[in-house]
């Protein structure tokens, strides 16, 4: 459920009409709704309350926005970071430190020093390299790291291969079969402290089966480990549920998620966490566009031409996503369409051939689902500048990202004096 619905013919972010936002922000902009979100990490909370009080960290790539982390950060949440800036918004966000996991293969020596000195709850190590690394720089910062070892359990998540992450040839984590021998040799280390696994296989999942298996194989390793005689007291799951992104798609609910983890993991007796991300935000989001204007060139479908590109929102042109488009007013009236942006590139297609609201110049519209890996993915292509965001409380809004215009970008631009 999200609450973006049409009330009197106009769609609405929660009490507030879409218009007004494009009236008084300009467009595009994404446009967040905070009882979306709330409602969602408390939905995923409460799947998960078998398992008794399990950790619970916000995926901050997913959707980096400060007012979106602190929502979270007001319902408990922590935060599973990749970088350093990612640190960096989770503490601005107030999160405590000790919520804060450290994912991702290519943690520079900078990222862990800072992850040291700020105190975080957990580092997920990907490599026997990093641990080493890790080890070192914990020694000389005088510091524990405390840390669970990421494993690849050669799983096919069955989603787009480039957001699978738990396949033998991907980069992610140590191969299973491996694992037992990187831990007890890591747990040997000093300034480590070694005491659980770490699975992600993927992000959009749309079956619980692969998590299944790959849940099936960490709790061996786990037995595995004990029986070694190491110490295990966490497991972290990862994320990856994904979401509905047609009107006709199914997905396994939260309530089934946690049904299967608390029967998979009954006998495993450690302390679990989860990363989910997506499936918090992307139904809190919309990026909201307007028409520029239709061409009709021939007796095909018209192509609309929108103001959002494929630098505001990457993901048809990425990974060619499906993202439902439908009109802000609409008229009753469909027609098939294909829907474009701005851009220099063929690439820059939203959708082709689509059945949709028809829509005419300086007509708005949406695209749905875009609250996740929307924002956070764009970029300045064509010398266009940074989107704006919105976060939508009932009746009020808040710009929460202001609009980076080109000229603030090419500012940070220099031209060397031997070419004055």
């Amino acid at each position: 459920m999200n609450h973006f619905e049409l009330r009197e013919g106009v769609l609405h972010a929660e009490g507030v009409p879409l218009p007004r936002i494009a009236a008084e922000v300009g467009t595009p902009v994404y446009v967040y709704s905070q009882a979306t979100l709330v409602r969602h990490a408390r939905v995923f909370r409460e799947a998960l309350s078998a398992l008794g009080n399990p950790h619970i960290a916000f995926a901050v790539k997913s959707n980096p926005n400060l007012a979106v982390l602190k929502v979270l950060q007001r319902e408990g949440y922590g935060a599973d970071v990749v970088s350093g800036g990612e640190l960096s918004r989770a503490l601005a966000a107030d999160m405590a430190p000790a919520d804060i996991v450290f994912s991702g293969v290519g943690k520079t020596h900078d990222e862990m020093v800072y992850g040291l000195q700020t105190g975080i709850g957990q580092f997920n190590v990907e490599s026997e390299e990093e641990g080493i690394e890790l080890s070192a720089i914990a020694l000389q910062q005088g510091k524990i790291a405390r840390c669970a070892l990421r494993v690849n359990p050669d799983v096919d998540a069955r989603t787009h291969e480039k957001i699978s992450t738990g396949k033998a040839e991907n980069k992610f984590g140590v191969p299973i079969h491996r694992g037992g021998e990187i831990y007890a040799a890591l747990a040997s280390l000093p300034g480590l402290e070694m005491r659980g696994i770490a699975v992600h296989i993927g992000s959009q999942l749309s079956s619980l089966e692969p998590l299944e298996t790959a849940f099936g194989k960490v709790g061996a390793l786990i037995a595995e480990l004990r029986a070694q005689g190491q110490n295990v007291t966490h497991a972290d799951l990862g994320g990856g549920l994904g979401v509905p992104y047609r009107a006709d798609d199914v997905m396994p609910s939260p309530a089934e998620y946690g049904a299967m983890v608390a029967r998979v993991t009954k006998d495993w007796n450690v302390a679990l966490s989860f990363e989910p991300g997506r499936v918090i935000a992307g139904n809190a989001g919309v990026l909201l566009t307007r028409v520029i204007r239709v061409k009709r060139s021939s007796n095909a479908s018209p192509f609309v031409v929108v103001d959002a590109a494929m630098n505001d929102l990457a993901r048809p042109a990425m990974y060619g996503a499906w993202h439902d488009i439908d009109a802000v007013v609409p008229s009753g009236s469909t027609s098939e369409s294909h829907v474009v942006g701005p851009i220099c590139e063929t690439g820059d297609t939203f959708a082709m051939n689509r059945q949709m609201d028809t829509l005419e110049a300086g007509d708005l519209a949406v695209f749905r689902t875009a609250g996740a890996y929307g924002a956070t993915m764009a970029s300045s292509y064509n010398s266009r500048g940074f989107v704006a965001e919105v976060l939508v409380d009932g009746d009020q809004y808040a710009v929460v990202a202001d609009r980076l215009p080109p000229a603030n970008i090419m500012a940070a631009e220099r031209v060397p004096a031997w070419l004055k």
